[in-house]
């Protein structure tokens, strides 16, 4: 039996960030094997990760990766904004999101069997954010991701972390550039009227209906109400038509800024970090009372 030194354990400790206590029985299990003794804290990591796999993760990050003519928009998610801070969290996100333009991978199966190290954790994407379950303690998602690979150029705008654009466009990077900050600011369900979504535009003529027929019009009225409505609604809605947010007359389009820039924009992804997601609401007073009980049964 190898002898297990203080160094030792200090070295593994460095290496993986496990509790003291967990690196020595590694140590002691693998004989001494540092590499083995890894392994083992990696699978005892990766029993941690599945304990926290159930955990809603609503925070997170957006980052963008440009690779030659190759780009890349991602969403990871975790579950408090204090772990969207964390530098190892960061790094992660940030070589998923170069993974992504490099190697196109069809779904986010693919995305975790692509080969990544980080901090000891490895072979691959999945390894790696199991590992950091463990080590930082969140559950961690890669919820979605957008690849532009079509020849065109490519404008990314990241506002802080939680707001990413990506777009895919010919003309004036400047004007492009503009373009991705107007979308986050905006925030466009589509890029042209003819393109937003049936279900959004269904919902909206529902709800100009039941306005337009609390007025008591005749129907032919109604109707052009409701027409109305929703045109002024997709307007609303498309980035083309909407109102360029640098528009110093306050009236012009991001079509007619385009137009005046020679510019255009074949496409566009936005991702908000946690969108759609149902965040869990903490009760402090519901839960202390719980453990209340709890105890008082226990007695």
């Amino acid at each position: 039996m190898a002898a297990i030194t203080a160094s030792m354990v200090a070295e593994l400790r460095a290496r993986t960030d496990s509790p003291m206590m967990e690196c020595k029985k590694a140590l002691t299990e693998a004989d001494g094997d540092m590499v083995r003794a890894e392994e083992i804290l990696r699978v005892k990591l990766g029993n941690k990760a599945g304990k926290a796999a159930s955990r809603i993760t609503a925070e997170g990050v957006v980052a963008a990766a440009v690779v030659g003519n190759a780009g890349a928009l991602v969403e990871v998610n975790c579950e408090t904004d204090f772990v969207s801070k964390n530098d190892a969290f960061l790094a992660f996100v940030n070589a998923v999101a170069g993974l992504i333009a490099e190697h196109n991978p069809a779904d986010v199966d693919a995305l975790v069997a692509l080969p990544l190290s980080q901090e000891s954790f490895g072979p691959t994407v999945e390894d790696v954010r199991k590992g950091l379950i463990g080590k930082i303690g969140e559950n961690m998602t890669i919820r979605r991701f957008k690849r532009y690979a079509s020849g065109a150029k490519l404008a990314s705008y990241l506002h802080g972390t939680r707001i990413g654009v990506l777009v895919e466009f010919d003309g004036d990077e400047v004007a492009a550039k503009d373009v991705a900050m107007h979308v986050a600011a905006m925030k466009p369900a589509a890029l042209s009227s003819a393109e937003v979504p049936a279900e959004l535009v269904e919902k909206e003529r529902k709800i100009a209906a039941e306005k337009a027929a609390e007025s008591g019009k005749p129907a032919e009225i109604v109707a052009k109400m409701v027409d109305g409505s929703v045109q002024k609604f997709l307007k609303e809605v498309s980035l083309l038509d909407q109102v360029f947010v640098k528009a110093a007359d306050g009236k012009q389009t991001v079509a007619q800024m385009l137009k005046d820039k020679a510019t255009t924009v074949k496409s566009f992804t936005l991702y908000v970090v946690g969108e759609g997601i149902e965040k869990k609401v903490d009760d402090f007073a519901a839960e202390v009372a719980a453990q209340v009980a709890a105890a008082s049964k226990g007695q």
